[in-house]
């Protein structure tokens, strides 16, 4: 790292990312899909090294106010990737996607603090889109959370030889996503560990066709949401840890829904084929599980993450 001078001290910038819902179903590692929910955040440069850190709403009691705050660790990773001096820094976070429930919470909080220091940095160094990805994805482990989060919409995300990449697609205007999101958390690294190292052939052909035909159900055709969003790599071998969720799953598929478990879980995602069929999830829902689940009628954010400059008497 170079000893170049960090910011001007007094430069604020407002972040702006949203929740993200991964896997889909079928799309295991690969899908994600960013949704109407968003974390906020301001961030001002200090003189000195000096660190204040304010969180206010979901897990603000748990959430850490010193340098190992994930926000506070992206920024900082993003300063030293480019050599340059990381500021004091005042955060102020207030946070809306909950927390180890299956949204993105972690990749959002990792996008925030590498988009803060974009506009920290602007003037200095650019930050372009493929090194935001490599950054988050070094971050986060995998790019499947952290792509939409970044970019909005439907992306598929991939590693290749050169680092991750994405495409971001259109999602059709018909698809209305409704999340149940439950009391309880799960841990990603939990999940992850009752995968078995390999499955069947035959089940891996299974989701290379849902995979497919899940592209083609989001952009173009709602209408085979329900049979697009099977799955027999990992919602199975986790239901175990998540049998309330699972009785919701099984109970939706049933009733003609395209229910999957999101991200890592315990929460559900419902891709419905218009608000209508959305409110008749929400319905059945309630009257087949006793467990309490908040359901949000959610909107495909197309935008992404965003950063802009608030520092006072800037243009």
């Amino acid at each position: 790292m170079t000893d170049t001078a960090a910011p001007a001290q007094g430069r604020a910038v407002a972040v702006r990312v949203p929740a993200t819902s991964a896997n889909l179903g079928p799309g295991f590692d690969t899908l994600g899909l960013a949704l109407s929910v968003y974390d906020e955040l301001v961030v001002t440069a200090l003189p000195g090294d000096g660190l204040e850190v304010l969180v206010s709403g979901e897990g603000a009691d748990a959430v850490p106010r010193d340098a190992s705050n994930l926000v506070v660790r992206a920024i900082a990773y993003a300063f030293d990737a480019v050599g340059r001096r990381m500021p004091g820094l005042r955060l102020e976070a207030r946070n809306v996607i909950p927390h180890g429930r299956g949204l993105g919470s972690s990749g959002a909080a990792v996008v925030s603090g590498l988009l803060a220091a974009k506009g920290l940095l602007a003037g200095d160094v650019e930050l372009g889109p493929d090194t935001l990805l490599r950054l988050a994805t070094e971050l986060e482990g995998h790019p499947d959370n952290v792509a939409p989060a970044l970019f909005g919409g439907l992306t598929i995300a991939w590693v290749d030889e050169t680092g991750p990449q994405h495409k971001k697609l259109l999602v059709h205007r018909g698809v209305s996503p409704l999340v149940f999101v439950p009391e309880s958390t799960m841990s990603t690294s939990v999940a992850r560990s009752l995968q078995p190292l390999q499955v069947p052939r035959e089940d891996a052909v299974f989701n290379v066709s849902r995979s497919a035909l899940l592209i083609a159900a989001l952009t173009q055709s709602p209408e085979l949401l329900l049979a697009a969003t099977e799955d027999k790599l990992h919602q199975n071998y986790r239901a175990q840890a998540m049998p309330e969720t699972d009785r919701l799953v099984r109970a939706l598929r049933d009733g003609g829904f395209a229910g999957v478990v999101s991200g890592a879980g315990p929460s559900v995602l419902v891709l419905a084929d218009g608000p209508g069929q959305r409110l008749a999830a929400a319905e059945l829902a309630a009257s087949s599980t006793n467990t309490p689940w908040e359901a949000l009628m959610l909107a495909v954010d197309f935008k992404g993450g965003t950063v802009r400059d608030i520092t006072e008497g800037s243009t």
